[in-house]
Parts: C-alpha cells; sequence; structure tokens
C-alpha cells in the first residue's frame, strides 16, 4: 500500500506484480529465513492463535529456506482459493485493495540482512509470509481479508481510505484475540516480530481495548515503535460479520464529524482488558527530550 500508481517499477506488471524468482536467493538468505522461522515458532507456541498454528501445519511452512510461491500456492488455493503474489514493495492503494478483492495477497520478495534481524521499515518477505499467509489458510479469516479489499475499493471511491487503513492495522496487522485461554496474537506485524510478540501479550505498558469498529477508525496508530494500543477481538466470525456486505457509507459520513484519537486514549465507553501504564512510550519519549 502507499505508493503511486506512477512509481510502478519498470519491471513490474500493471498490476505490480513480478517474478519471486526463487532461484535467486542465495544461502545466506535461506539461513535468515530459518532462524527468523525458528525463533518465532519456538516463542510463539502458547502465545498465537492456534489456527495460525494450524496454517503453518497446512502450507508446510516448517520445511527449510524460503518457500517457492509456486508450491506454497498449491497448498494455499485447494484450502481457501487464495494465492501469493509477488510485488517489488508496498503497492498503491487501489491495487493493493483488488488484489485481495480477488484473493491474492501481494507479498515483497526481499529478505532482511542479518543488520536488520529486529526491525526493518518496509515489510520484507518474512513478515508477508511467515506473519500473513498461514491465517490465509483458515477459511473464515479468509474470506475477511477478501471483504476488506472489497471494502477498499469501495472506500477509495468515497475518500475514507485513511479510515479503513486503521481497522486492517488494528485487526490484520496488530490484532490481538481472546480465547479459553486467554489472549493470543494473531495479527502479522506481531507474529513476525520476536520483541512486539512479548510486548503485545505480555509488557504492562499498552491498553488492550475490546473490538469497536467506529471506535478503531477513529484512532490513530504508531509506524515507528510498539503499539500504545491493542484493540482485542472475540472471533474471526467477529471480524468477518462486521465487514461482509456492510454499507460504510453512513459511517464514514459520521466519523468525518468526530475527531480522532490519539493512541493511547481510553474512552469512557471502551471494554478494557487492560488499561496500560504507557510506561514504555514515555520513557521513549524523555529519552528522545
Amino acid at each position: 500500500m502507499e505508493k503511486d500508481a506512477a512509481d510502478r517499477p519498470a519491471h513490474a506488471a500493471e498490476d505490480w506484480t513480478i517474478p519471486q524468482d526463487w532461484g535467486r536467493y542465495d544461502a545466506a538468505d535461506h539461513v535468515m529465513w530459518d532462524r527468523l522461522f525458528e525463533r518465532q515458532a519456538h516463542m510463539l507456541e502458547g502465545r498465537v492463535v492456534p489456527e495460525f498454528l494450524a496454517g503453518l501445519d497446512i502450507l508446510r511452512m516448517d520445511r527449510p529456506g524460503i518457500p517457492d510461491f509456486r508450491a506454497l500456492n498449491e497448498r494455499l488455493m485447494p484450502a481457501t482459493g487464495w494465492q501469493v503474489v509477488a510485488v517489488p514493495g508496498l503497492v498503491p492503494d487501489r491495487l493493493f485493495f483488488d488484489h485481495l478483492a480477488n484473493r491474492r495477497f501481494p507479498a515483497g520478495r526481499f529478505i532482511r540482512t542479518p543488520s536488520q534481524e529486529d526491525y526493518l521499515e518496509e515489510p520484507d518477505i518474512f513478515h508477508d509470509v511467515f506473519g500473513h499467509v498461514p491465517l490465509l489458510a483458515n477459511p473464515v479469516f479468509a474470506d475477511y481479508m477478501q471483504a476488506y479489499g472489497r471494502g477498499g475499493l469501495r472506500a477509495d471511491g468515497l475518500g475514507a481510505i485513511e479510515k479503513l487503513a486503521r481497522l486492517y492495522w488494528y485487526t490484520v496487522e496488530f490484532g490481538l484475540i481472546d480465547t479459553p485461554q486467554g489472549l493470543r496474537l494473531y495479527g502479522a506485524g506481531i507474529v513476525s516480530s520476536n520483541a512486539e510478540s512479548h510486548f503485545a501479550l505480555e509488557d504492562p505498558s499498552p491498553n488492550r481495548i475490546g473490538f469497536d469498529l467506529k471506535r478503531i477508525m477513529r484512532t490513530r496508530y504508531r509506524i515507528d515503535d510498539f503499539q500504545q494500543s491493542y484493540f482485542v477481538i472475540d472471533s474471526f466470525e467477529q471480524l468477518l460479520a462486521q465487514t461482509t456486505g456492510a454499507d460504510f457509507a453512513p459511517l464514514y459520513a459520521d466519523l468525518a464529524g468526530l475527531p480522532d484519537l490519539d493512541t493511547d486514549a481510553i474512552l469512557p465507553g471502551d471494554r478494557v482488558l487492560t488499561r496500560g501504564t504507557q510506561a514504555y512510550a514515555q520513557k521513549k519519549e524523555e529519552e528522545l527530550s
């Protein structure tokens, strides 16, 4: 997302797809994938939603080396009709939504270097494939992602992409889910980050607030650090019910008259699971001042 159509690289197709060219990866690339995979898969036991682990198993992503999209799609498409397509990086919003609406997940093909092991600005193949793709093997979540893409195409025509982007951020990227066993991770930005996997579940600093569509669309988010608030769904069915066939135009009109909310805000009507101390964010501000 967040690229202009005029920025399309010369080697990319009109929809910004490119060949993965799996043979271009060298031994160091595969070692990096394996190191990240082993660390995350081990750490996520007992922390991630079971559907994510089931997706890893269905897609056989525990095999060594960077996944070949062709082999990955041979297992993903029979499961839910989704496929992974390679792109050179972030793509324009409308193209991103169109891919999702047609059950194509655009994934970057580059992998981070050792110096970027714990943080990089633009999503790489580990974030996109390890973080996002396992849940695309779950039928309910797969339907939610397609519904989101269709909603994005409508939002583009209503000038409301920023509002809808917040829903993606606080669910697909940084969502938590309440289960009988306790809170679990499912957002790709968390499950692909070792540090944030611990922070989102266990640190006393962030707020953890029950899912509310309108509330989320009003809430700013952090792109440069851990989130100050996480939103907690009850089930993937809840997400799907909020988006399938929904006409968000009245909601967008209502939101246009309301102020945005800070990332650490708590409202009187919020269902607060954890009122965070915000100690982490405050410490960071003090260090920068």
